[in-house]
């Protein structure tokens, strides 16, 4: 099992941020196919927007980040539809 660590920004806080955060999962296990090796994810709130942790079957940290980067490419256009974006950080 691997975590990758990917940021979004965009957040809006406030009382609705736990169905932000649900809707953020949401959408990213909406457009994850079961090959993309996704077990879990967990979104939280950070300073700057969300960060997500992906928790992925994957045999190489190198095929984790492939993995996240094809999981949240997928996710791209409905997340940027809520007013979310990804920033180039993946961990």
């Amino acid at each position: 099992m691997r975590v990758i660590r990917a940021s979004l920004a965009g957040f809006a806080r406030g009382p609705a941020q736990g169905r932000a955060l649900a809707l953020v999962s949401d959408l990213i296990w909406a457009h994850t196919a079961p090959a993309h090796g996704l077990e879990h994810l967990r979104a939280k709130v950070s300073d700057d927007g969300v960060d997500i942790y992906l928790f992925l079957r994957a045999a190489s940290d190198a095929a984790a980040l492939a993995q996240a980067r094809t999981i949240l490419d997928r996710a791209r256009t409905p997340l940027m539809s809520r007013g979310y974006r990804a920033k180039p950080t993946y961990r």
